[in-house]
């Protein structure tokens, strides 16, 4: 152990050989995953265990044992669980900022959470958090990473919020409707029926939030509206909470268009992952374009996620890994 290092131990009560292996994982694999993600040491004896690394993270280590422990009363434990519960500790914000001798930047307090009618929604990790209160406290929020990030779901979240309490009169979903190389004619249906798979993604997260029969009922009566970017032009959206899907996908004429809908009362979300362009070669980005032209605006919010935010299977983050090693740094 090195002058940088301290040592954190942990005594589990009761000390019950079937939660301990339960924590433990088959050949340790729930402790050898923590040590990978929290850069960590750990040993155990039965039910003694010590954490040895930089002092955030053996303080966040301890404290991810405890809470596991506590869950081995009343469910079998899984690498997404343990997946899940390190993202939820905001163990890498805590890591970085405790390990320099300081306080964490986002109170425990301070976390935004949405109480939907089907379920409570909570941000995990202390990025999803600032981004939930960066959407709560601008008129226009970006979320820009990769799959897997909660960025269109908390995005949604706070739509329902928003209008739940009264804060909005609408919901209005957008997305650009190109999809590698293909076209809005080249699918069956009207107008409705070709945007609608488009949208499936933000369809899905109402349906989770609210029910999927008041959420047709909200789209009869217009409250929620759903449309192709490319329909936008013209319109003022005023007292609605609009959310951009899939931005990457936007050319720059188009962002500038859709920005300047933003009408009085209205808030605005665009998300996007600028390492999936399915745009013509050689034309940039809207979405790229916005992150260099709006980020000293004042009202305007940016929030970058990346493969630690990742809160899908542990396997999609190993994956977005992997292309971002393939690729280079952007």
């Amino acid at each position: 152990m090195n002058a940088a290092e301290i040592s954190r131990d942990v005594v589990l009560e009761p000390a019950d050989n079937n939660r301990l292996a339960n924590l433990c994982g088959q050949f340790d694999e729930h402790l050898r995953q923590i040590e990978r993600r929290l850069k960590v040491e750990i040993a155990s004896r039965g039910n003694r265990f010590r954490i040895t690394g930089p002092p955030g993270a053996a303080e966040v280590g301890g404290t991810v044992l405890l809470s596991l422990f506590e869950m081995t009363d009343r469910e079998h434990l899984d690498p997404e669980r343990v997946h899940m519960m390190l993202q939820e500790s905001f163990m890498d914000e805590a890591v970085a900022v405790l390990g320099n001798g300081g306080e964490p930047e986002i109170a425990i307090d301070d976390v935004v959470t949405v109480q939907t009618r089907r379920k409570l929604i909570r941000p995990r990790g202390a990025n999803q958090t600032a981004y939930m209160r960066r959407i709560r406290d601008h008129d226009l929020a970006f979320g820009i990473g990769p799959a897997g990030t909660g960025k269109t779901y908390l995005a949604v979240a706070s739509a329902v919020d928003a209008l739940e309490t009264d804060q909005v009169r609408r919901i209005v979903l957008v997305r650009p409707a190109v999809e590698a190389g293909e076209r809005l004619g080249f699918l069956p249906g009207d107008l409705s029926q070709k945007v609608d798979p488009y949208l499936r993604p933000m369809y899905d997260a109402l349906y989770d939030m609210i029910g999927a029969e008041r959420v047709t009922m909200l789209i009869e009566r217009n409250v929620i509206e759903v449309a192709p970017l490319a329909f936008m032009r013209g319109r003022s959206l005023n007292e609605s909470f609009i959310i951009l899907d899939e931005a990457q996908n936007t050319s720059i004429e188009q962002m500038k268009m859709f920005l300047t809908r933003i009408g009085f009362g209205s808030r605005a979300v665009v998300t996007g992952d600028v390492t999936q362009i399915d745009l013509p070669s050689g034309q940039m980005s809207g979405l790229k374009h916005a992150d260099q032209v709006l980020l000293d605006v004042k009202g305007v919010s940016f929030t970058y996620f990346s493969t630690k935010d990742v809160v899908r299977h542990e396997l999609v983050q190993r994956i977005v890994e992997a292309y971002e090693k393939h690729d280079g740094p952007r």
